[in-house]
């Protein structure tokens, strides 16, 4: 089982960097697209306004929507690292209080913070639900691209739902942990079984 969420978690975050990728490249392309235009309108339309009007007319500037693709990618991207993150307990933590607690005290907190992270990527999946169905439902476009925003919500769920799959392993594994005194899985780092 461990593998398997595992090699899950390794291809949603594949997905996340490739998509993260793709949108770095995207926002350089637009910032460069709308430096050019703007050199082009006011120093190069002064002493070459041919040249000027013709680079502007093959389309060089910002583009078109790239906010807009941002925004959801992004989304996806965020949810699509958390499932690594999880399975490897390697979220960030502030450890100045704990490293003094007794072991059986920190298994126990542990144990108690899965329990609740996971019960809150389910609520997130849930609501990305509603979401996606409600966006689908009245079919809101965006704004420049008019993509349906509900395509969004889709990859960000699914996301969230391998999210909450690999929260709720935790969960059960912190459990085990507690009841039964072994490690598992050690914090910040990946365990074969």
């Amino acid at each position: 089982m461990h593998r398997l969420i595992t090699r899950l978690a390794r291809v949603m975050a594949g997905a996340g960097g490739l998509v993260l990728g793709f949108l770095i490249i995207l926002t350089c392309l637009s910032v460069l697209g709308r430096v050019l235009n703007t050199i082009l309108h006011r120093q190069v339309e002064a002493f070459a306004p041919e040249t000027a009007k013709w680079l502007l007319d093959l389309g060089i500037g910002p583009i078109l929507g790239d906010f807009e693709l941002v925004e959801a990618g992004v989304a996806f991207s965020i949810f699509a690292f958390i499932p690594l993150c999880q399975i490897t307990a390697s979220h960030a933590s502030v450890d100045i209080i704990t490293n003094h607690l007794p072991r059986g005290l920190n298994r126990f907190l542990g144990m108690m913070i899965e329990i609740v992270f996971a019960a809150v990527l389910i609520m997130i999946a849930w609501k990305l639900s509603d979401g996606m169905f409600s966006k689908k439902r009245y079919g809101e476009t965006t704004f420049l691209l008019q993509f349906p925003i509900w395509w969004a919500y889709a990859a960000s769920l699914f996301a969230a739902i391998t999210a909450a799959i690999a929260g709720v392993y935790m969960a059960v594994v912190r459990i085990l942990e507690f009841f039964s005194g072994k490690t598992i899985i050690q914090e910040g780092f990946e365990v074969d079984q």
